[in-house]
């Protein structure tokens, strides 16, 4: 791939852009390149001055280099022109990416009236390493579809915030510092980011969650904020902790509230350190369950007590213009899946591990590959003790530390996945799949290898948003259907299903 250097000092925009012979201006430098082409700058000042013509159009596939090492000192991007925005009218912003385009390493100032440093318009690029300090509004803005990975930043004394999503923006926050800069992050809309690892401090709050977003917060330390550490209002729903998936997030010394909850609609926030008598609104605190040995395991479709025998290819009431019909039908055809007395199938309704024990009894040959173990919370005449058994016995379903397999327990889609690979020796698994993932950050570390092996093989179907696993979240009856049907189809048993939804 091309190389070409720029150098505001000695370079000139006649010259052809090598190392020996680079160009002046960053503007030069983007004319020239095509996708693939790596944009090296050397220290300076880049600036309308120098030759800049804003904003900056970084085109698909380009990336634009500075010193990622100490975060862009010394390589300045300061500027601001005119761009009307599809989704949010005109706007004053020092650069704009495309997909795949890539900023590291340099600082950006756009000390226009309401700048911005960053604009990101329904694409997917990748921001790291950069300082964004004294724009007069905020560092980032992604709106429409933008999925950015905005990565190891410093965000300070910006006048706004030092990030904005609307639109339906979602994305990855991580390693970030958020410093005296407004709202640290500011979400609006419909926007649904992940937010991981991020220091939080001294702003006037943290985290301002308004609209329908509804972001993810895990790792971060959110401290030292003069009003609040997370603030949400309107109809918005953050999540910042689950009993399956922690939120292991560190509220401290915030000036009013380390949460306050202006919605009305309860927030889950288990599992962070933070001062009960800093909460403000309606919250779910829980209490977090131990870790199980090999992976927790999954859950399916029959009721909660032995399920009637279904009638081959019966017809359900309630799935007529659901997402799963399909896959649905064709296992009750091969009496996989049945449903209830009334004729619904539930689809939405989600499953008990012993449910999904009975179901892998239905769906798969449980051949005994492990010794079969005694769970103290599964009695003799507990009605899927013998699908339990065999079920643990093929590697499909695993318990707990404490000698319990918690039939009633309901089991998440990371599970779900993790038992099928496992059970059926799947292999493969390259993390590089897991790119596919607006919400990568949040698979668990035992699910990884797996949820990258269903990916390979196209067991996974995420509905709405192929883009978004919701690995934590409870399964349920119909997406575990689409999860075992593509399972039967990857392993030759079924025949292909043409479907969105499949990642």
């Amino acid at each position: 791939m091309a190389t070409l250097y720029v150098n505001p000092a000695t370079g000139s925009d006649a010259a052809s852009g090598s190392q020996s012979s680079p160009c002046k201006t960053i503007t030069r430098a983007l004319n020239l390149a095509g996708s693939g082409t790596t944009i090296v700058l050397a220290p300076g000042t880049y600036s309308s001055a120098s030759g800049e013509q804003f904003p900056l159009e970084i085109a698909r596939g380009v990336k634009v280099i500075g010193n990622e090492t100490n975060k862009g000192t010394g390589i300045l991007i300061q500027g601001s022109g005119k761009f009307v925005s599809p989704t949010a009218a005109g706007q004053n912003i020092t650069i704009l990416l495309d997909n795949d385009a890539e900023l590291r390493g340099v600082t950006v100032t756009n000390l226009d009236t309401r700048g911005t440093g960053v604009w990101i318009e329904s694409t997917s690029p990748t921001v790291a390493n950069c300082t964004f300090t004294k724009c007069k509004r905020e560092g980032v803005f992604a709106t429409g579809v933008a999925n950015p990975a905005i990565l190891d930043n410093v965000f300070v004394e910006n006048s706004a915030a030092g990030v904005i999503m609307a639109g339906t923006a979602k994305g990855l926050m991580r390693r970030n510092l958020f410093q005296n800069t407004g709202f640290g992050i500011s979400l609006q809309a419909q926007s649904e980011p992940s937010i991981v690892d991020n220091q939080i401090i001294e702003n006037r709050s943290g985290v301002v969650v308004a609209g329908d977003s509804k972001p993810i917060l895990r790792n971060n330390r959110i401290e030292r904020n003069t009003q609040d550490g997370v603030t949400a209002v309107v109809k918005a729903l953050p999540d910042v902790g689950t009993a399956q998936n922690p939120g292991g997030n560190i509220f401290r010394d915030n000036g009013e509230f380390d949460l306050q909850n202006a919605t009305g609609i309860k927030i889950f926030a288990v599992g962070n350190q933070l001062n009960p008598s800093k909460l403000k609104g309606l919250f779910e605190l829980g209490i977090v369950p131990p870790t199980p040995t090999p992976t927790p395991t999954p859950t399916p479709t029959p009721t909660p007590a032995p399920t009637p025998t279904p009638t081959p290819g019966a017809q359900f009431s309630d799935i007529s213009t659901h997402w799963a019909k399909d896959f649905i039908e064709r296992l009750a055809k091969m009496n996989i899946v049945s449903g209830f007395p009334d004729k619904t199938f539930q689809p939405d309704r989600s499953l008990t591990r012993a449910q999904y024990a009975a179901l892998l009894a239905k769906a798969f040959e449980l051949a005994p590959r492990l010794s079969a173990t005694n769970f103290k919370d599964v009695t003799a005449d507990f009605w899927a003790k013998g699908a339990i058994e065999k079920a643990n016995r093929a590697g499909f379903l695993m318990g707990y530390p404490d000698m319990t397999f918690r039939p009633n327990q309901n089991l998440t889609r990371a599970q779900a996945i993790v038992s099928l690979v496992n059970g059926l020796q799947l292999t493969g698994g390259n993390p590089n799949s897991l790119s596919v993932y607006s919400d990568r950050a949040f698979i668990p570390s035992f699910a990884t290898t797996a949820v990258a092996t269903a990916t390979e093989r196209k067991i996974v179907v995420n509905y709405p948003d192929r883009a978004r696993l919701s690995p934590s979240r409870d399964i349920t009856r119909g997406e575990i259907s689409a999860l075992i049907y593509q399972t039967l189809v990857a392993t030759n048993r079924a025949e292909p299903i043409n479907s969105p939804y499949i990642v």
